[in-house]
């Protein structure tokens, strides 16, 4: 087995967030007397909330985060998992892999947005924006992960829905497999892999050198 461990971001990943994100970020922004579109948001999706605010022109930067974490818990609702990644998760666990997170997340956004799925407890290690200096696209949060766990990276898979997680990976050297039931603007990533649905998860893992769904 080439992948020992499979590492997943979170928000078009792993569950299904992006309108709850867009919707809440848009009323924030209503709230500071900005009118953005939806599509005009969607550079916010996969880096930290201080960094969007942050290209935003957002000030207070922590007061409006406070308002944007607040108007989430409006959408909270409308976050789901995927269809499949809980059976993928429990098979993978199966199989005695090492599961690991990497998410742009505060860890209290993490736990308030995941742990309600009842999942978090499958995961060995997380990495949320908190751990690092920097975030993604730059790679010292998948670094911070091989520090911890000491893996080496031909052992890691990590699994992303944008371009900032192909970047994150890449740069540190670690293959790259792209959501594609998450992803939007896939014609500008150029991952490892490409998986059409959760389950493809397992075929890497099973059959590592296969041409993957390329």
């Amino acid at each position: 087995m080439k992948y020992t461990h499979i590492v997943f971001d979170v928000d078009g990943t792993l569950i299904d967030s992006e309108k709850a994100v867009l919707k809440s970020l848009q009323k924030t922004m209503e709230e500071e007397g900005i009118n953005k579109s939806l599509d005009d948001l969607k550079f916010a999706l996969g880096i930290p909330g201080n960094d969007a605010l942050s290209i935003l022109g957002m000030k207070d930067l922590q007061g409006v985060e406070e308002k944007w974490n607040e108007n989430l818990l409006k959408y909270c609702d409308e976050m789901i998992l995927f269809e499949g990644i809980k059976q993928v998760i429990q098979e993978l666990k199966c199989k005695n892999l090492n599961l690991g997170i990497i998410t742009s997340k505060t860890r209290k956004e993490y736990e308030t947005d995941f742990f309600k799925f009842g999942l978090n407890t499958y995961f060995d290690l997380v990495i949320c924006a908190d751990d690092t200096i920097k975030h993604k696209p730059d790679k010292e949060p998948m670094e911070k992960y091989i520090e911890i766990t000491k893996a080496r990276i031909e052992e890691i898979l990590y699994i992303g829905d944008s371009i900032y997680d192909m970047q994150c990976s890449k740069d540190a050297g670690v293959d790259f497999a792209l959501a594609l039931w998450g992803a939007n603007e896939t014609e500008k990533i150029k991952p490892t892999y490409k998986l059409k649905d959760p389950k493809s998860i397992l075929d890497i893992i099973m059959k590592p050198d296969v041409d993957n769904m390329q």
